[in-house]
């Protein structure tokens, strides 16, 4: 209820010099991304899935966590921090 994942196929991207088929993903919380310990279980359990899901290698994977505060995310005419 408080993650928020956006993947989107099909876009022109390099990553370490190279065309060759990438993936980032983003990743926008409340209360769940934030600190390197949460991030880097996050960030291996992503991994676990992309990999296997997209064929790539963890090396052509670059994963971007952005932490959220409440007041950020508007939701039902108001803020999380009403909700």
């Amino acid at each position: 209820q408080r993650v928020n994942v956006t993947v989107r196929s099909g876009l022109a991207m390099v990553l370490s010099g190279s065309a060759e088929p990438c993936a980032q993903l983003v990743v926008s919380s409340i209360g769940v991304v934030g600190t390197a310990e949460q991030n880097k279980a996050h960030s291996a359990r992503f991994f676990d899935v992309l990999t296997a899901q997209l064929g790539l290698g963890p090396e052509r994977i670059v994963i971007r966590f952005y932490p959220l505060e409440p007041w950020q995310i508007g939701k039902n005419r108001t803020v999380m921090t009403f909700l």
